[in-house]
């Protein structure tokens, strides 16, 4: 026992005299830096990447939800345009039609439904206002809000 304890301390000054002649900590291993180093550079690769990931995932998943706002705004403004478009037929139209008097009738358009609405002077003016409406390309329904004065 005495041996291995005197073998212990010998063991520990020759450590200690090592790394004092090579300017290390007294009680430093050898190689204990190498690993520290290693482990420390491995760590920050390991980290490195994962935010590289997490960063190209983010990227694409905002140019996804960019490209479906812009395509949704592309939409609607083409059913905006769509909508203006058939609307601005029925009131042309109406205009040119002797019976029906246009500027009496608020036509509203919103997608393929449009909407009649005000007053016109008789039920001939009304049947013919909303055949007019009907009649036009790109309407699917009428809602007839007309009144007859």
């Amino acid at each position: 026992m005495r041996k291995l304890l005197l073998l212990l301390v010998v063991a520990v000054l020759a450590l200690g005299a090592y790394n004092y002649s090579t300017g290390r900590h007294l009680f430093d291993l050898p190689g204990a830096r190498t690993l520290q180093g290693t482990l420390s550079e491995t760590v920050g690769d390991a980290v490195r990447d994962g935010v590289r990931e997490a960063t190209r995932e983010a990227s694409a998943e905002a140019k996804e939800r960019a490209a479906a706002g812009v395509q949704r705004a592309a939409n609607r403004a083409e059913e905006a345009v769509t909508s203006a478009a058939v609307t601005s037929k029925i009131k042309a139209k109406m205009a040119l039609d002797d019976l029906v008097r246009a500027r009496d009738i608020d036509v509203d358009t919103d997608g393929s439904v449009v909407t009649l609405t005000g007053d016109v002077g008789s039920a001939d003016e009304r049947r013919r206002a909303v055949r007019i409406a009907t009649e036009t390309a790109g309407v699917t329904r009428v809602v007839n809000d007309l009144k007859v004065r």
